[in-house]
């Protein structure tokens, strides 16, 4: 049920340019093309950190003079930050892609006493950054990622050495030269964040937009709440949470419960980053439907509340992020979280969870940022392929079942493979089956993985040029059989698999 607090201040009176009832002539309707602009607004906006979709109402009618008026409403009065630092912040090899960082406060600035209570906050005074997204969106527009950063990453901070990711913000803010104002001090909290994430990822943060506990809990409420789907029950005292199993609306404190409870949870921080996306999901669907689009009221509404509620960057075109996001769909919209290497704890025995070098770390940011693959020219140079004849296998046994080598060797050598030597891997306990050819003979190989399909390709300096080498795992059925299927080793035990923005499963 939406709260209302007596206690809070009139909304401040509009800019004379921006009153319509100060004989401002007609609206231009040049602020946008075609019905897919009003989608694009709802749908970039709301990568907004939790609830930053709501700004996206903004820019969702950029084709009529009351959309022009919304989103000039939302540039002039939403507050601002000098968040992007002039150094540190290196684009890699991401492009003209545009990045933003969505970032979630656990300030508790402008919660009463009473309210802290109510919404289960407590009032303990902090700067620290327990929700931070980078939103990816290529050039083209033709899709976005959602890449969330467990708060206990262990990173290194530039000038502060190895800490908590979710620490950066605080070092930043408190590091500020004596005297600086509290609008300075979050400026470099946020630059130190953002020069944090980029030498983390390799790629430039373009933009940045904040929220913090009671932004969220007004956005929320305006938004008429959001549709979640709980595998479970939740009840937990620490978050305030007290709900059943299955799809439900959300909102106001219970929605600022959903997405802040990590007790009590299998995984913890990272269950609390599947609500997180979750979250967002929801409210991009909810802001694309038709009672919210066709609703000028309540865009009035989401305009008003995300501009008071939401601290960006100086340089953020509302508008123009809206248009760049014109085609994205709920479904081409993905979530992933950053890998992590191993969870442990450090030397003041505070949990931290451990990430790859930063090789592995710019190569999963390579990957995530690449864009898409061109159709093939049709003149494209056809695939090598040789007879079978012209390869020899060397089979060796690492399933453990004892003859395997010799029989299947036999087969190979029926199917027209040239006959090799057999014998027993360096282990009896291989899961997978592997196919290692030398490097430059993949037309060899695949010629191999035409009868055993379904092993693993793999490249070894260890294969004499000629020769193919089959090792035979537990998944092995048999020549002209497809293997077993094994699941991939996870990157993490803990890490939340991909969803977009359209799945509505159920969720811890």
């Amino acid at each position: 049920m939406t709260r209302t607090d007596p206690r809070e201040p009139e909304p401040a009176a509009l800019p004379p340019r921006l009153d319509p009832r100060a004989g401002r002539g007609r609206a231009s309707a040049s602020g946008g093309g075609g019905g897919g602009g009003k989608r694009s607004g709802l749908s970039r906006l709301a990568t907004g950190t939790r609830v930053v979709s709501a700004l996206a109402a903004a820019a969702i009618l950029g084709t009529s003079g009351w959309g022009w008026y919304l989103g000039e409403v939302a540039d002039s009065s939403v507050n601002r930050t000098d968040a992007i630092p002039t150094d540190g912040n290196v684009d890699q090899f991401d492009g003209s892609a545009m990045n933003m960082l969505l970032v979630g406060s656990d300030s508790r600035e402008g919660l009463t006493p009473q309210m802290a209570s109510e919404l289960n906050t407590g009032m303990v005074a902090g700067q620290n950054t327990d929700t931070m997204m980078l939103v990816h969106v290529p050039a083209d527009g033709s899709a976005a990622s959602f890449v969330s950063f467990p708060r206990d990453s262990y990173v290194e901070i530039p000038g502060y050495g190895m800490d908590k990711l979710n620490s950066a913000y605080a070092y930043g803010y408190n590091g500020a030269a004596e005297g600086s104002s509290e609008k300075n001090r979050r400026a470099e909290g946020a630059q130190l964040l953002i020069q944090t994430i980029s030498q983390l990822s390799g790629v430039k943060i373009d933009h940045y937009a904040e929220v913090d506990l009671l932004g969220f809990f007004k956005l929320s409420n305006v938004v008429g709440g959001v549709e979640v789907n709980l595998c479970q029950p939740a009840k937990e005292e620490n978050s305030g949470i007290d709900l059943p199993a299955g799809k439900q609306t959300i909102s106001g404190d219970q929605a600022l419960a959903f997405v802040r409870q990590r007790h009590g949870l299998l995984r913890g921080d990272y269950d609390r980053i599947v609500r997180q996306q979750t979250f967002i999901a929801a409210m991009i669907r909810k802001m694309l439907a038709q009672d919210v689009l066709l609703d000028l009221g309540k865009q009035r509404e989401l305009v008003a509340a995300a501009a008071d509620a939401l601290t960006v960057d100086q340089s953020l075109d509302l508008m123009g992020l809206a248009q760049q996001m014109q085609s994205v769909k709920p479904g081409e919209i993905n979530f992933q979280t950053i890998p992590i290497a191993a969870e442990t704890r450090d030397d003041r025995g505070l949990y931290i969870a451990e990430l790859p070098d930063e090789a592995t770390m710019h190569e999963f940011f390579r990957t995530l940022t690449a864009e898409p693959e061109k159709d093939a020219p049709e003149s494209a140079a056809p695939e090598k392929t040789v007879e079978r004849s012209e390869v020899t296998v060397d089979v060796y046994n690492g399933s453990g079942i004892v003859g395997l080598a010799k029989s299947a060797s036999e087969d190979l050598t029926a199917k027209g493979f040239g006959a090799g030597t057999t014998g027993n891997a360096d282990s009896s306990s291989y899961t997978a089956t592997e196919i290692r050819y030398a490097a430059g003979e993949e037309a060899l190989a695949n010629a191999v993985l035409e009868a055993v399909p379904g092993a693993s390709l793999v490249e070894s300096t260890e294969v004499p040029a000629g020769t193919v080498h089959l090792v035979l795992g537990s998944d092995f059925n048999g020549v002209g059989q497809k293997v077993d299927e094994v699941p991939a080793p996870a990157t993490s035990s803990a890490a939340p698999k991909p969803r977009t923005a359209a799945d509505t499963d159920c969720i811890n």
